[in-house]
């Protein structure tokens, strides 16, 4: 599965296949393909880096009540 956008071009829709999605179904220019659409929920996950999450346990620690407080609970 492979997420893409959907573009208009002239009086109608168009959406691209990745070129490393055509190479691992083997299919070439022309051929015909069966496409289910569906809206995609992208969601963008950050990478944590080691660093980050010592320097934010940290400051949790220091701060928990504080940063439970300005949450509300």
């Amino acid at each position: 599965m492979f997420v893409s956008k959907l573009r208009k071009v002239g009086n109608s829709y168009v959406v691209t296949v990745p070129r490393e999605e055509v190479e691992r179904l083997g299919v070439s220019e022309g051929q015909p393909l069966a496409v289910e659409a569906r809206p995609a929920a992208v969601e963008v996950k950050p990478r944590l880096i080691p660093e980050l999450r010592e320097a934010f346990e940290a400051s949790w620690r220091r701060n928990e009540a504080g940063y439970r407080y300005l949450s509300g609970r």
